[in-house]
């Protein structure tokens, strides 16, 4: 007999393909057959044209399934210099895109009215849209001795408590976080997963997943027998690589673990 529950659908991050475009991504997830694309809105023109990504959506046959709002350091000018503008746009690009998830971070420390007003405004957007704001679990940065949390009012969003999460296993692995604590904390209120690996160093690695120390395995495990009902995305970073088919090397071999471990589980009736 196997679990009722059907495998969640697996996504790639479009900046996993970094450094080349957004149309690799969508040629590289149809050729590897993700199941769609986590758009990262960055500086990239592409990313920041939604007419355009719905071209390439088309064009590949592959949906934009979430949309990672520009709420990065790099791209605090993406979309304008106001985040509240920059993740009104991102809802109505989720909209656009039929996507149903949008992928934000908790606000910078320096950032006090977004910071005052983040929580309500995360809550309304997704009331008025019905696209789920999932914040994402973030980490501390450490530069010598010295360990600083950006974020405001800490880099943990079940802290302070949300409606939507996501739950990124790279950032748990820098943070120093237990995943599976994690996981719980979210609990019904789990929307979205970046699916990654890391050492346990205080970076973020976004490794292949079982190249690390986070329980990436058990985690989709959990998902697949738990009714999870959201996506789980690649999110690795395979800058270093030389070559597209390394590149893809990286991501078949990300994708193949996703698949391997979020199927149902099967299990073998018992013997009179």
């Amino acid at each position: 007999m196997i679990s009722g529950h059907p495998a969640p659908p697996v996504a790639l991050s479009s900046a996993s393909v970094y450094p080349e475009s957004l149309r690799a991504a969508f040629e590289i997830a149809a050729e590897l057959g993700y199941d769609g694309i986590e758009l990262m809105v960055w500086s990239e023109p592409a990313s920041q044209d939604i007419a355009t990504v719905a071209r390439l959506a088309e064009r590949f046959g592959v949906p934009v399934l979430a949309i990672h709002a520009p709420c990065l350091v790099v791209t605090q000018r993406v979309w304008g210099s106001d985040p509240l503008v920059r993740l009104r746009r991102s809802v109505e690009a989720a909209e656009r895109l039929d996507a149903r998830t949008v992928v934000v971070h908790p606000p910078f420390r320096w950032q006090r009215r977004y910071a005052a007003e983040f929580a309500d405004e995360v809550a309304r957007a997704g009331e008025h849209a019905g696209v789920a704001l999932a914040v994402e679990n973030m980490f501390p940065v450490v530069r010598g001795n010295l360990r600083t949390v950006p974020y405001s009012p800490g880099f943990d969003p079940t802290d302070v408590g949300h409606q939507h999460y996501t739950l990124d296993l790279s950032h748990t692995a820098a943070a120093g976080s237990d995943a599976l604590d994690m996981l719980d904390r979210m609990g019904d209120g789990l929307a979205h997963v970046h699916l990654a690996d890391g050492s346990g160093a205080p970076r973020d690695e976004h490794l292949v997943p079982g190249r690390g120390t986070q329980p990436c395995a058990e985690i989709c495990e959990r998902l697949s027998t738990s009714g999870y009902t959201g996506v789980v995305v690649l999110e690795i970073s395979t800058r270093r690589c030389r070559t597209r088919d390394e590149r893809m090397a990286l991501l078949a071999e990300s994708l193949l673990f996703a698949r391997l471990h979020l199927q149902p589980t099967a299990r073998t009736p018992a013997r009179a």
